[in-house]
């Protein structure tokens, strides 16, 4: 039996484009066991993806728990021992699955391990919490190499490491969930690589309906609100209430004075984008939850 049966991959949608989502799958190979979780109370194609994919099961939670609660939630429903994360606006390449089970068969002692970007130059896919750290760990002869952090948009678990499912922290609800979880691991000596051999297309802001144009502001003013939420969120989490100001104070200033800017120059648009990275990174500081919505279709 092939070692691909002990893993499940989930991927978290909240109302996917249906292309998108269909290049993802096509480029699972279909004898994996792949958990749909779709962050809303319902996935309109679930009769058409689950008669097309055996290998599928959907999954609705209800509302949209944002990214790290819906991997939580997906955790729920996997009965391997791996457990592969995955956007649904990634496409994985040639030989991601076989390099996959090579990583079993060999019994690599990891935690996570995290994909690179078919694209390096316009992504970041790994890194150092250290600031200007230059990379000290080489790629070893299974093309992994060690590092503090890798993005969440594909990550493999090996969830013997993990007692509890609950990975993610329910806290953060956009961005920040996998440096928390990476952070947690390295803390605790725990083994987090990235793989050269294991590549991914990896589109960007397509994996929900935030992509959509239609929502234009809606969706700038929500991401720029999380993003200031979690980044202090995080690094008050990691290193002190202190270490998370000294970081983000430059940013706060910044934001004031480009709200007082575009307000009398009348840009109503980046007014707004700015005023929502103040009030996010605000209501972060006051110790507030990330409840931010701009939109009943984020809800």
């Amino acid at each position: 039996m092939s070692s691909l049966s002990d893993l499940t991959i989930i991927i978290v949608t909240y109302r996917t484009d249906e292309k998108i989502l269909t290049d993802c799958i096509n480029s699972i190979e279909n004898n994996i066991k792949i958990k749909i979780i779709e962050n809303s109370s319902e996935f309109n194609l679930k009769e058409k993806f689950e008669r097309k994919y055996p290998n599928i099961s959907i999954h609705c939670t209800g509302k949209n728990l944002g990214m790290g609660s819906g991997n939580n939630f997906g955790l729920k429903f996997v009965d391997t021992r791996y457990v592969l994360i995955l956007n649904p606006d990634t496409i994985c390449e040639k030989n991601f699955f076989p390099n996959i089970e090579t990583f079993f068969k060999k019994n690599i002692d990891f935690s996570i391990i995290g994909a690179t970007y078919k694209n390096q130059k316009n992504f970041q896919s790994s890194g150092y919490f250290e600031e200007n750290i230059n990379p000290i760990n080489a790629v070893d002869q299974n093309g992994l190499q060690k590092v503090d952090w890798v993005i969440g948009c594909s990550m493999i678990i090996d969830l013997n490491k993990f007692p509890n499912k609950k990975l993610f922290d329910e806290n953060f609800f956009l961005y920040f969930e996998e440096f928390d979880l990476c952070k947690r691991i390295k803390d605790q000596g725990g083994n987090v690589f990235v793989s050269k051999e294991l590549i991914i297309d990896h589109l960007g802001n397509k994996s929900s309906s935030q992509a959509d144009p239609v929502l234009g502001i809606d969706t700038e003013k929500l991401r720029n609100w999380h993003w200031m939420w979690s980044t202090f969120y995080f690094h008050k989490k990691n290193y002190g209430y202190f270490s998370a100001f000294r970081k983000t104070y430059g940013k706060i200033i910044r934001s004031f004075f480009k709200v007082i800017f575009f307000t009398i120059t009348f840009n109503k648009l980046q007014k707004s984008v700015y005023l929502s990275r103040l009030l996010g990174l605000l209501s972060s500081m006051l110790g507030k939850k990330s409840s931010y919505r701009v939109n009943s279709l984020f809800q």
